[in-house]
């Protein structure tokens, strides 16, 4: 639910979803228009057909069992690399990287990564820098830390450089200072530059 749709909108749609599908069994036999019945309202319904085509796999492929990995995860339906990397680190304690718009966007400024051009390679540049700094324990914790800290202050259009945690790190910071806060956009990378091809 939370693929393009802010927490907020999915708070709504979350707790009925699960009152009325509360096991995975429970949604993998349920008819597919009822599962896009109950996703009425909260869009992108392709989400609600892979997620209820994911786990009917699951169920018939492995009894119920979430795989755990980000590779076995990638082979669901309507997992990509972004997706895959959150259920792995949120849900499983992996140490792997989970590099969403936001995530994307911090590690961009932070570290200068820049040249329109080359979107695919920067990206590939985004998810192995992401990959070499996610520690080996409290995965789920640095993720989820990235994810807020893009989300909350190192906005797409807004950025809070005052209160940025990684300010002194910052290698747009100094751009930003110099043109003060009306040319901040300008002196960062574009998000949708920085978006993964399939999340």
């Amino acid at each position: 639910m939370l693929q393009q749709t802010q927490v907020a909108r999915v708070i709504e749609f979350y707790p009925r979803f699960l009152q009325r599908y509360p096991t995975l069994e429970d949604l993998a036999s349920a008819p597919a228009d009822g599962v896009r019945e109950s996703w009425g309202g909260l869009g992108y319904y392709a989400r609600a057909r892979n997620l209820h085509a994911a786990v009917r796999r699951i169920v018939a492929e492995s009894g119920g069992r979430v795989p755990q990995s980000p590779v076995e995860l990638a082979r669901l339906p309507g997992i990509g690399a972004y997706t895959a990397g959150a259920v792995a680190s949120l849900a499983f304690g992996a140490a792997v990287p989970a590099v969403d718009t936001n995530v994307a966007r911090v590690l961009g400024r932070v570290f200068g990564l820049r040249g329109a051009a080359q979107r695919s390679r920067r990206m590939r540049r985004v998810w192995v820098l992401a990959a070499a700094l996610v520690p080996p324990r409290r995965a789920a914790d640095w993720n989820q830390a990235l994810m807020d800290l893009g989300a909350l202050v190192c906005t797409a259009r807004a950025p809070r450089c005052p209160v940025c945690p990684v300010r002194g790190v910052c290698a747009t910071r100094p751009r930003v200072e110099e043109r003060g806060r009306a040319g901040a956009a300008r002196a960062f990378p574009r998000s949708g530059a920085l978006r993964s091809p399939r999340t």
